[in-house]
């Protein structure tokens, strides 16, 4: 039994993503329907996803393109105050993924109480946000200083839109992950989001580090759950709950209900 046989109620969890759009200073910001409108939307994805028997929910700042590696504070501030008012409707675990901020992921979790982040933790990279360096001593170090170290740390080790500056094997870079940071998970990445995770990669993954959590993080739809889930310990979804699986639309609860009794029947009834 893993750890998220215990948080998650299930093996091969779902984690849905709850997609916040716009928010105060992301240039994509609607100042007429205001940080009310951010809320309501998350309120109508949260309830769609939660009906449709999602075993988590995952929060984050999608539509704050382009995205920072130092999150500006309202980014942090709007998402705290929306969690906040939509705590007492979550029924199921939650997490939250700032991004591309570790610091403030943590941040924001050990405030609204999440089980788990989702981020970039290791590793530089050239990307298309620019070249992109983490301190992962430095924010493990900062987790544990505001008491956060029950918060479960997933570590995306294939980030979208970026690659390694020294081509590294997929494989040498989980097996150095695991030995340098302990990793609660690692997750497997497409291109972007709604982009299919290589199921070599993730076999690969697996292969290299059996003994750790490794979720399929983008791009897993109807047609290839179960295949991703022969491999993956769970998976995170997100474009194919949307309308039309696009990720910029609300959630489709009949997406959701679909793929979830899918997942069901891919589990045995679970």
């Amino acid at each position: 039994m893993t750890w998220t046989t215990d948080l998650f109620g299930t093996d091969r969890p779902i984690i849905a993503m709850c997609h916040l759009r716009a928010m105060p200073g992301d240039p994509a910001y609607d100042p007429t329907s205001g940080v009310d409108g951010v809320l309501e939307h998350a309120r109508r994805d949260l309830a769609a996803l939660q009906d449709g028997g999602v075993d988590a929910v995952m929060f984050s700042n999608e539509a704050s393109l382009p995205y920072l590696t130092k999150v500006h504070t309202i980014t942090v501030a709007t998402m705290a105050r929306i969690i906040g008012e939509l705590r007492s409707e979550i029924r199921i675990p939650f997490g939250v993924n700032v991004l591309w901020d570790p610091k403030a992921s943590i941040d924001l979790a050990v405030a609204t109480g999440g089980s788990f982040v989702r981020e970039i933790f290791t590793g530089a990279y050239a990307s298309d946000f620019g070249v992109w360096d983490t301190a992962c001593g430095e924010v493990v170090r900062h987790q544990h200083a505001i008491g956060g170290g029950h918060v479960r740390l997933l570590f995306n080790i294939v980030p979208e839109a970026a690659a390694y500056l020294a081509p590294r094997d997929v494989a040498d870079i989980a097996r150095s992950t695991v030995f340098n940071a302990r990793p609660d998970a690692l997750c497997v990445s497409g291109l972007t989001a709604g982009v299919s995770t290589s199921v070599d990669a993730l076999r690969t993954v697996k292969a290299a580090v059996p003994s750790t959590v490794v979720f399929a993080n983008t791009g897993v739809r109807l047609e290839n759950v179960q295949e991703q889930l022969s491999v993956a310990d769970g998976a995170v979804v997100g474009s194919t709950f949307k309308v039309d699986g696009d990720t910029w639309n609300p959630v489709d609860p009949a997406r959701v209900a679909a793929f979830m009794a899918r997942v069901r029947e891919v589990r045995g009834g679970r």
